[in-house]
């Protein structure tokens, strides 16, 4: 990869909503306008999450984040035999559009930005949500928010994928087209670093893995027959934000700037935002102890802060108890006036980059470009980033950084206060997040007796339109939308997908 003359920049920085956008890509940033702040939410019921949801919204949260269940992630029904013993306990289950009518109950949707962490079953998920939309006279084209939809990371990190590489890849971008001439305010992809980081990879890794699975999707939907500029600027990323808090800063900045270069020298787009990169920052799970759990208060905090510094577009912080369960309301309360408290009591929304020109943090930003750098040249050696995830080169360079990391902390050579340092005998007499065991049992009868109540034939004949899609290779967006609309449910339509697709199993990197 070739790239731009930027050598100046660590004596030079430029200002901020210049190219390459090392400081940021507004001239004003959070003078002219606040980060999102974004709360990840969902578990149980979709009546009790929507209850967390306007919670939320009352305390001042500025735009919704819904979590789902591991069998809605996976794309299977509540009633599913495999479901047993996780329907809503890691999110919210959502089976049908009755389940997303509950959800979003007395909720504005035209007016607030919805973010939704589904991957694998995207299609049908959006589908749900344009279609509760439509029911109360909003367009989808009204509609703003994000849909994670990147199937990469899954395979690389996380596990959550349903099908084969190349039926998945065409799931992502049907998406993207739809959303395109159907939804232009909705972010159609975002790009995940932030599961990879957890998992274990370093701030260079989750720098040029992230990038280099964007790169390849833009090249496909280009190869789909779309341009740049029409899906470029809905692109979105997400990031992880760690403790070392001046690698983080340096980090997002880092990003920023090569992700401009990636774009202008590949694809020469004619509009300006096609190569700007606006992220998602989620505070890291992995740093969290459930030794001393009060201690996470504090590195939410200034994880919360190096994303700010950093120049975020939104944010989720996390609850201080979550390496514990679920975050009860209190603490999901704590997490969102941390950030309510960085706006508006520190006066750094005053400043744009506000630590830009700082020999640390330009020379930092300069090291892990060029390094992030080498790493993505070395993915193109090999191929690209799908042709790495199916030799396991991404997953094999994750565990031995996560083997690294677990030494360190074992040895002693880092330390973590609770765990390593400064360690407490008796400190984990804590009370958390309680679910309802009944829950399950009580969302799989609902379920029964909807499919009982419905038009099965109408139903059957929405399922045979997603399969004659599937074969004939035309957009699968409007056929999935027309199937929930007549209550085909999550697992239905996914099936369908499953046996038109297959499925597969990517490589460990072991």
């Amino acid at each position: 990869m070739s790239a731009i003359d930027t050598s100046d920049y660590a004596s030079n920085p430029g200002s901020s909503g210049d190219p390459p956008y090392r400081r940021g890509i507004h001239p004003g940033m959070y003078a002219d306008r606040l980060w999102t702040m974004r709360q990840y939410a969902g578990f149980s019921s979709p009546s009790e999450t929507n209850s967390r949801f306007k919670k939320l919204l009352e305390n001042g949260q500025t735009g919704l984040s819904v979590a789902f269940d591991l069998p809605t992630q996976l794309g299977m029904d509540s009633d599913d035999p495999l479901s047993s013993g996780e329907v809503g306990k890691v999110g919210v289950a959502i089976d049908s559009i009755h389940d997303m009518r509950q959800l979003f109950e007395d909720i504005e949707m035209s007016s607030i930005s919805t973010s939704m962490t589904i991957n694998a079953p995207a299609t049908t998920l959006l589908a749900l949500y344009i279609a509760v939309a439509e029911e109360k006279g909003i367009p989808s084209s009204d509609l703003s928010g994000t849909v994670q939809n990147d199937i990469l990371k899954e395979y690389i990190s996380r596990g959550l994928y349903i099908f084969p590489p190349d039926p998945s890849i065409r799931l992502t971008t049907d998406l993207i087209s739809w959303c395109a001439s159907n939804a232009p305010r909705w972010n159609t992809i975002s790009i995940s670093g932030y599961h990879m980081r957890e998992a274990g990879c370093t701030a260079v890794q989750e720098i040029a893995m992230t990038l280099s699975n964007a790169i390849y999707y833009v090249r496909e939907a280009i190869n789909k027959g779309m341009d740049v500029d029409d899906f470029a600027p809905r692109i979105s990323f997400f990031f992880a934000c760690h403790n070392n808090f001046l690698e983080e800063v340096s980090k997002f900045r880092a990003a920023r700037q090569l992700w401009y270069e990636m774009v202008e020298n590949e694809f020469s787009p004619s509009n300006p935002k096609s190569s700007q990169l606006r992220f998602h920052t989620q505070t890291s799970g992995v740093t969290l102890t459930a030794q001393q759990p009060m201690n996470n208060a504090i590195r939410v905090s200034y994880q919360a802060l190096a994303s700010v510094f950093g120049g975020t577009q939104s944010l989720h912080t996390n609850s201080f108890d979550e390496a514990l369960g679920l975050p009860t309301e209190e603490s999901a309360r704590i997490a969102l006036r941390t950030q309510q408290i960085i706006a508006e009591e520190t006066g750094i929304r005053e400043h744009a980059d506000p630590l830009g020109g700082s020999i640390v943090i330009e020379t930092m930003t300069d090291s892990l470009i060029e390094d992030s750098r080498n790493m993505i040249n070395e993915i193109e050696s090999l191929g690209g980033a799908m042709e790495c995830v199916k030799s396991g080169f991404q997953q094999r360079v994750i565990h031995e950084s996560a083997w690294t990391h677990l030494q360190r902390v074992e040895n002693g050579d880092e330390l973590v206060v609770g765990v390593n340092s400064h360690v407490n005998e008796d400190d984990l007499d804590f009370e958390g997040l309680v679910l309802d065991t009944d829950a399950e049992l009580r969302k799989a009868s609902e379920l029964s007796k909807m499919k009982k109540n419905r038009d099965q034939s109408i139903v059957d004949d929405s399922l045979q339109s997603i399969r004659e899609s599937c074969r004939d290779k035309s957009n699968l967006m409007d056929p999935i939308i027309s199937a929930v609309k007549v209550e085909a449910t999550v697992g239905e339509i996914n099936s369908v997908l499953r046996e038109e697709f297959g499925t597969w199993v990517s490589p460990s990197g072991v």
